[in-house]
């Protein structure tokens, strides 16, 4: 089941935390959270009901684990032996439904046989709630994890908000606002501020997010098949697969922490307008920001961290970064992607090193110097995403080509008539007015772009109400210049907000993270 669909908002919704509430003020709060791991349930299973055995055995699995890890009265040989057992379970189980077909595809080439694939359907949210429960494991083992509910552990795993594209939550944060009474009672201003986050992001990812694909994904089926590109076609395609992954990311994430504000749960903060980072360092403390941690605290320190040495810390980041591409898809062009960006955070952490070796205050710089890294970091990260997004590398090196290929900045006829058939271009033709397809594209971008650099994103807007949870490391800091307030014209602004994105839901489209 979509957030952005009419069977989310108007039935599954409403009728979820109608009846969550209702039990929760008068059948009790173990009954309330039962209906709401059911719900859960319901909503994983609405996609395709037969993984639904699958998330409910590694629920019953890694809990049963998770119990005997945090009995400290065990030896520790006999933990350790139980943890290393069960990480390799739950890392067999995400290999072969995620990487089985890539191992045999790579095996048939090395090796000129010809294994026939498994017919293997990725389960939506595998990697989420398969490397939420690892971390749980690692955390029970190192005596962290407190709390040994079920009920409050299965909800853990299965609430809705976060199941299908995370994000990826610690126990730590997340548990101990499951046994707090307020969550199972009804608070206007709870719910108010959690619907208007919610309405922000679903206008992020129909409007805006759905509006643009349009732009990109038609260049990238180009390079597959093999056509020529032109230099502007080419920017055109990888500015608006850029954006519309900003946006769609950025819907859903908001989306999330709004329907867990709605009940007073916090989840942490998974997106920081990534796009304003001053260098990838910055972009990774910004872009999918429990990833991020999740890599760090259970992959990158466990191999060593920065603590044995440059040469090492090098090669822990190359490592944590290609094994991050490896968990965003089975592909070469993921690995590639990974293999990017830990190149890009080495060259990051050497210039810092050598500029603090020559004394420099690495705290400050003019505004000069933080636009130009700004859009260095873009352009590092846009030439990562044409790889994240093409087919295949031949693909990602076509339009590679045309990118940094001088040719007449020109649209081929191709892509004018899909410009001028956008959202703006259609709008342009109603009017009248005679405008080149080339100053349509040029215009769409542009206010993307403004909204992207210019604007206060989510969280900032919603400051004075939203926080992190307890516990999380990150952005725990709420934003006191947040300016939502429950008054009569922010009511009128996300009427029309609202409205006008249930009026965009005409067709399916999934969120771009669903299939990682």
């Amino acid at each position: 089941m979509l957030f952005n669909s009419y069977t989310f908002i108007l039935a599954f919704l409403p009728v979820t935390l109608l009846i969550f509430f209702i039990l929760g003020r008068y059948a009790g709060r173990r009954v309330a959270i039962s209906w709401m791991v059911a719900a859960s349930l319901f909503f994983y299973g609405w996609w395709n009901p037969a993984y639904l055995g699958l998330i409910v055995a590694s629920i019953l699995f890694n809990y049963s684990i998770g119990t005997i890890l945090g009995d400290e009265r065990r030896q520790t040989s006999t933990r350790y032996r139980t943890f290393v057992f069960a990480v390799v379970v739950n890392l067999a189980v995400l290999g072969y439904y995620k990487y089985a077909n890539f191992f045999l595809e790579n095996l048939n080439v090395v090796l000129g046989v010809g294994y026939v694939h498994a017919d293997i359907i990725l389960p939506l949210g595998i990697s989420f709630f398969t490397f939420t429960q690892i971390a749980f494991l690692v955390d029970a083992y190192r005596g962290e994890a407190r709390e040994y509910n079920f009920l409050h552990y299965a909800l853990f795993v299965t609430y809705f908000p976060h199941l299908i594209a995370g994000p990826v939550l610690h126990h730590k944060e997340m548990m101990p606002q499951f046994g707090q009474k307020s969550i199972f009672h009804f608070d206007a201003l709870n719910f108010s501020s959690g619907l208007s986050y919610f309405v922000l992001g679903l206008f992020k990812k129909v409007i805006i997010a759905d509006s643009i694909a349009s732009l990109g994904s038609p260049i990238f089926a180009a390079a597959a098949k093999g056509q020529p590109i032109l230099a502007l076609d080419a920017w055109g395609g990888a500015l608006s697969y850029t954006f519309q992954l900003y946006f769609d990311f950025s819907g859903y994430s908001d989306m999330a922490i709004g329907l867990a504000l709605m009940m007073g749960v916090r989840l942490p903060l998974n997106f920081n307008s990534p796009y304003k980072a001053v260098n990838i360092i910055d972009f990774w403390r910004r872009w999918h920001m429990t990833l991020s941690r999740f890599l760090r605290d259970y992959l990158y320190i466990s191999l060593g961290g920065n603590k044995k040495g440059s040469i090492r810390r090098y090669s822990n980041l190359l490592i944590t970064m290609l094994l991050g591409g490896l968990w965003h898809g089975a592909g070469w062009t993921f690995i590639i992607w990974g293999a990017l960006h830990g190149l890009f955070l080495i060259i990051n952490h050497g210039w810092r090193a050598l500029r603090q070796q020559l004394g420099h205050d690495l705290n400050s710089s003019s505004r000069l110097g933080r636009s130009l890294s700004n859009i260095l970091t873009f352009l590092a990260v846009l030439v990562g995403w044409v790889y994240f997004r093409s087919n295949d590398v031949a693909s990602a090196h076509r339009i590679l080509d045309s990118l940094f290929s001088p040719s007449n900045f020109r649209l081929s006829p191709f892509y004018a008539d899909l410009v001028m058939q956008s959202s703006l271009g259609r709008w342009v033709g109603i009017t009248g007015i005679t405008v080149s397809a080339e100053m349509v594209l040029l215009s769409t971008l542009t206010v993307i772009a403004g909204i992207t650099f210019c604007s206060p994103n989510t969280q900032e807007i919603m400051g004075r109400f939203y926080f992190a949870p307890c516990g999380c490391k990150e952005n725990t800091a709420s934003y006191p210049s947040g300016i939502w307030l429950p008054t009569l014209r922010w009511a009128c602004l996300i009427s029309v907000a609202t409205v006008w994105s249930l009026l965009g839901l005409t067709q399916i489209s999934e969120f771009l993270y669903f299939q990682f």
